[in-house]
């Protein structure tokens, strides 16, 4: 499949029209729900794939936050046989270990953390705090959509390299006015 295929086919199972409140609190006339993509095995190993190329030998490990990038996050890891990890969004509140990284995350490792949809880039900021505060270091944030409206800025504020598979525009979807 082409990008510009995959990117059509994202438009047509994720791209939902109407009144929505985001993560970030903002309102939006439309939103991409990564869920419908996400559980087509198409589309996750067309996104698998185009994820690898982003994988160097100097990554040593994927993270996908909690819940949207743990598929993105298997997918990639079977794709180029490495291991990952699942940074939570919050630790169990009375139950299990309690911890914010599920697998094993050593001190030292570097990270790709692979992301769904970027909007503010909150979610990928905190994850990367997250793989900072356990002794990693994140190599780069990869999304599968960017919505162009300022994860980019934020997340490269922080330090961190940010690549997007497809913005909105590749997409073809106008901004929110």
């Amino acid at each position: 499949m082409t990008d510009p295929e995959l990117a059509q086919a994202l438009r047509k199972t994720a791209l939902l029209e109407g009144e929505f409140t985001l993560r970030s609190g903002r309102k939006s006339r439309y939103y991409l729900d990564k869920y419908l993509f996400e559980t087509q095995p198409a589309l996750l190993r067309e996104l698998a794939g185009r994820f690898a190329r982003h994988v160097h030998d100097g990554i040593d490990r994927i993270a996908g936050a909690e819940l949207g990038g743990i598929a993105l996050a298997a997918a990639t890891a079977l794709e180029v046989n490495r291991p990952f990890v699942i940074v939570r969004n919050s630790k169990k509140a009375d139950y299990g270990t309690g911890k914010l990284i599920e697998g094993k995350l050593e001190a030292g490792e570097r990270v790709l953390l692979v992301e769904d949809i970027a909007t503010s880039g909150g979610q990928a900021i905190e994850a990367i705090r997250t793989i900072q505060n356990a002794g990693a270091t994140v190599e780069g944030v990869v999304v599968v959509i960017d919505r162009q409206e300022g994860g980019r800025a934020n997340v490269e504020a922080s330090g961190v390299r940010f690549e997007s598979l497809f913005t909105t525009t590749d997409l073809g979807i106008t901004l929110d006015k």
